[in-house]
Parts: structure tokens; C-alpha cells; sequence
């Protein structure tokens, strides 16, 4: 079958589906603002048990990600990213389910081989560009001040 570029543009646009975008944007929307209104809510529950607001903050991201990573555990996280897409990818819950779900993945091949070295594949970037561009700021910080 020999094709031009064009050609072949509308033969895939023959074939491939239509997403239904607006459906899957307010999905998004819906999903990712629920995430953060747990966590709102799980913010002000902290606040209301006496800490104060540095503490209550530092609670609630580490609660919500205990959360994401349990809920990715059992298999709930999946099931809610594909109603909700990349509404789950945005909150801090997602950043969990990048770690937990490749480690899940990779268990069948040892503590060592799979989980420990599969668990930051996704989400390992992110943490060594920010740790990198913390020492680098607190560096040029030390040195202007």
C-alpha cells in the first residue's frame, strides 16, 4: 500500500475514534477538584484538632499521599483515573500512584530487581530535578546573602 502523507491523515482520521473531549475535560475537573477538596477538608480537620497551620498542611500532603498510594495498592486509583483522567494526574495523589503503581508492577521480580528499582521510574525525574534545583537555589542563596 503506498500512501501520501495526506492520504494517510485521512485514512487515520477515518478509523480513529472521536474523543469526546468536553465530556472527558469536565470528567477532569470533576475528579480533580474532588481530590482537592478531600484535601481541603482533611486540612481543616487538622486545623480543627488544634495544629497549627504549618503542621495541619505538612499532615495533609503526607495523608494524602498515603492515601493515593493505598487506594493504588488495591486498585481503587485505577479505576477513578479512568473516569477521571488526568484530573488524578494534577493533585498530590497522583504524584503517589507514579511511585506505588510501577513498583506494584515490577514485584513479581523481587524486592530488590523490581519494586526498589521500578518504584521511581516515573516519578524519580521529578524528585532528583527537585532536589538538583534545591541545592543549586540554596547555593546562589548562600552566596548573595
Amino acid at each position: 500500500m503506498n500512501m501520501t502523507n495526506s492520504e494517510y491523515r485521512e485514512y487515520v482520521k477515518k478509523r480513529s475514534p472521536n474523543s469526546p473531549m468536553a465530556g472527558n475535560i469536565v470528567k477532569a475537573f470533576v475528579i480533580g477538584g474532588l481530590i482537592c477538596s478531600i484535601g481541603c477538608a482533611v486540612k481543616q480537620l487538622y486545623g480543627a484538632l488544634g495544629m497549627e497551620e504549618k503542621s495541619a498542611s505538612m499532615l495533609t500532603s503526607m495523608t494524602l499521599i498515603l492515601a493515593g498510594a493505598i487506594l493504588t495498592g488495591i486498585g481503587v486509583y485505577d479505576d477513578l483515573a479512568r473516569i477521571g483522567g488526568a484530573g488524578t494526574l494534577v493533585p498530590i495523589t497522583g504524584f503517589a500512584n507514579a511511585v506505588v503503581a510501577p513498583a506494584l508492577e515490577f514485584k513479581s521480580e523481587g524486592i530488590v530487581t523490581g519494586m526498589a528499582a521500578k518504584m521511581f521510574v516515573i516519578s524519580g525525574p521529578v524528585i532528583v530535578f527537585g532536589i538538583s534545583s534545591s541545592v543549586v537555589y540554596g547555593l546562589i542563596y548562600s552566596l548573595i546573602i
